[in-house]
């Protein structure tokens, strides 16, 4: 009895002090608005229960201060939770309806709802849709704590064991991610970094005019109309570039890039696919993601070189300025799939669709839901693949299990992939460094440490609601500038490989270079291969897949790169003793090292040799 007595406190005592971070963290309350129900939140974890006043988290949203029935959750209660509560969910309604209608109505959205129900019986897509409607025109917007308040009933009850596994597996994850950029930044650090001198800079603008083009050329086959902005200089014109934006983006997520290219004497295409830009969110219906656009992106992509050759061929202002015979690819997101298809990779619906089987909430990254659409593309019996595309940079891409585990074996030319630690939309374990290690062709990373999916964009052309979603906050302009210096220099060295100049820009596809840009918030390191030990935990990971629930496969992972990073601490450790001795253990050798015999002279000027017998 007393052993139970004790439990039941325990359990009362643990789950008091997770309670507000579930709710304010962001699982339930950040998909939501405002209105005037429920009244508190009541958490039952077994014989143990705690009950949150809604108003008490009002309260705190508005002035800061800590209600005194909330004061044991005073470390929880931090200024950037206070900002989640209290600042509005700017997100645009078409959008909003279209994906909870998403969930509701695809399989794709039956886990969610599943573990929604298990959580909340009483909390369905259909209610928080219902409530958002009701708070939407309040004058305070839709916040965490007004969706709170218009779900039906008085008090919202819910399951503290699955709350519980939900969120031991988004820790999991979290704590995943932090080791994995941890371990990243000590194996790829340059162990004698060397001062980089070069007799350019490639990141400094070049001294052409840039001249932009925008035009819209019509598919008739495929009945898709296809914007680009062109941008190109009048003389010399340089190798071409092909800009592809990822997922409900537009062409113009990195001018900021195009036009330094361009600024240098390249000719860069920036194209636009009208399946998923930002404006096929809110005008089409359907899915989110139409299984089609993993088919249509591609042949976006060829239909607009086969167009641009006819211009080369036949317009008064291009002709014979276009150079189609090598072009490289830059794409982000759902456009590094665009690009790895386009260099060969074999897209595999039925590994897709295994993977997506298995999912677990909280063990995966919105891509990996994204990714399943492709299980559901009807492929063309014919390759995909344009020969005219010789060269890959591939931004924080979507790759994933799209490809299974051979299917970007074919994709043998230069890929240059730039990866984020911190991307909250496409983990860097499964849809950057997974994909990377498959590839078999000259291949090269760039490890952006604590960056997020966006922060490679341009912040004049990135929507300011996507910054604000409180599981990708993303850093203030002022921080990511040093590393937009870095990819216009970086993006144009590796594209003038394939030039008669590419010796010249060698040089700056280094992890000296890189050095040069890394900051404190956002250190860079370049490497043309996975350390050994990141390659080890990524085939370990894979196995544990087959093997292990996801939690103890997470719990594992975690493990194996705490294991690596305390081999990094205890090696760091060690060389910092060493210099701090007055005395170096390598003097101590050598002093105490046998002298070898040495050769002198006597006083009758005779050469003789030092004894090795000992005295007697």
């Amino acid at each position: 009895m007393r052993v139970s007595h004790s439990i039941k406190r325990f359990a009362h005592n643990w789950i008091k002090r997770f309670s507000v971070a579930v709710l304010t963290g962001g699982t339930l309350v950040s998909v939501a608005t405002s209105a005037k129900a429920v009244e508190t939140v009541t958490i039952e974890l077994g014989p143990a229960e705690t009950e949150i006043h809604v108003s008490d988290l009002e309260s705190f949203a508005q002035t800061g201060q800590v209600p005194t029935r909330l004061k044991l959750y005073r470390s929880f209660l931090t200024p950037m939770l206070q900002q989640t509560l209290y600042n509005p969910l700017d997100v645009e309604p078409t959008i909003r309806d279209r994906f909870l209608q998403d969930l509701i109505g695809t399989e794709n959205g039956r886990p969610l709802v599943n573990m929604l129900s298990e959580i909340a019986p009483s909390l369905t897509p259909e209610a928080i849709q219902t409530a958002i409607g009701e708070v939407e025109a309040g004058a305070n917007g839709v916040t965490a704590i007004s969706l709170l308040q218009a779900l039906p009933g008085e008090t919202l009850s819910l399951n503290g064991a699955a709350l519980l596994r939900v969120l031991s597996q988004l820790g999991l994850s979290h704590l995943e991610q932090t080791a994995l950029s941890k371990v990243l930044y000590q194996e790829l650090r340059e162990k004698s970094p060397v001062p980089f001198s070069g007799r350019f800079e490639p990141s400094i603008p070049g001294n052409r005019r840039v001249e932009q083009w925008s035009v819209s050329f019509r598919d008739h086959e495929r009945d898709r109309v296809i914007p680009i902005d062109l941008y190109w200089t009048e003389f010399n014109p340089g190798p071409t570039v092909i800009l592809s934006h990822g997922f409900g983006a537009d062409r113009h997520f990195l001018d900021y890039l195009a036009r330094h290219l361009a600024s240098h004497g390249l000719t860069v295409v920036a194209l636009e696919h009208p399946g998923s830009n930002v404006d096929a969110l809110v005008k089409e219906e359907g899915a989110l993601l139409p299984p089609h656009e993993f088919v249509q992106r591609p042949q976006d992509v060829s239909f607009i070189l086969n167009r641009l050759e006819d211009l080369n061929r036949h317009s008064f202002f291009l002709k014979g300025r276009l150079k189609m015979d090598k072009i490289t690819l830059v794409g982000h997101s759902l456009g590094g799939y665009t690009g790895l298809v386009l260099a060969g990779g074999k897209v595999n619906p039925v590994a897709v669709a295994n993977f997506c089987n298995g999912l677990a909430i909280g063990a995966s990254s919105p891509a990996d839901w994204f990714q399943c659409a492709a299980a559901d593309a009807e492929l063309p019996p014919h390759s995909l693949a344009d020969s005219r595309i010789t060269q890959l940079v591939l931004m924080n891409p979507l790759a994933g299990h799209i490809f299974g585990d051979k299917g970007l074996r074919q994709v043998k030319i230069p890929t240059l992939v730039i990866t984020s630690t911190k991307d909250g939309i496409a983990s860097i374990s499964d849809q950057q460094l997974r994909p990377f290690n498959q590839l078999t062709g000259p291949r090269s990373l760039v490890a952006i440490i604590g960056g997020t999916h966006l922060s490679v964009g341009d912040p004049q052309n990135i929507n300011p609601a996507l910054t604000q979603v409180p599981f990708m906050p993303e850093h203030p302009e002022e921080e990511t500038l040093p590393l937009r210096h870095y990819l216009n220099g970086t993006v144009l060295s590796f594209v003038m490989q394939q030039t008669h100049e590419a010796k010249q820009y060698r040089p700056f596809l280094s992890s000296d270079y890189a050095q040069l840009f890394s900051t404190d918030q956002l250190p860079i390191r370049y490497s043309d291969r996975l350390p050994k030990s990141v390659d080890r935990w990524l085939a370990n990971r894979d196995r544990l897949t087959h093997r292990f629930t996801p939690t103890f496969k997470s719990i594992a992972s975690l493990l194996h790169l705490e294991f690596i990073d305390a081999q990094h601490r205890v090696a760091n450790l060690r060389r910092d003793t060493l210099e701090r001795l007055p005395v170096r253990p390598t003097d101590v050798a050598n002093r105490l090292a046998p002298r070898a015999p040495k050769t002198y002279r006597t006083a009758e000027g005779q050469s003789n040799r030092e004894s090795s017998r000992p005295a007697e």
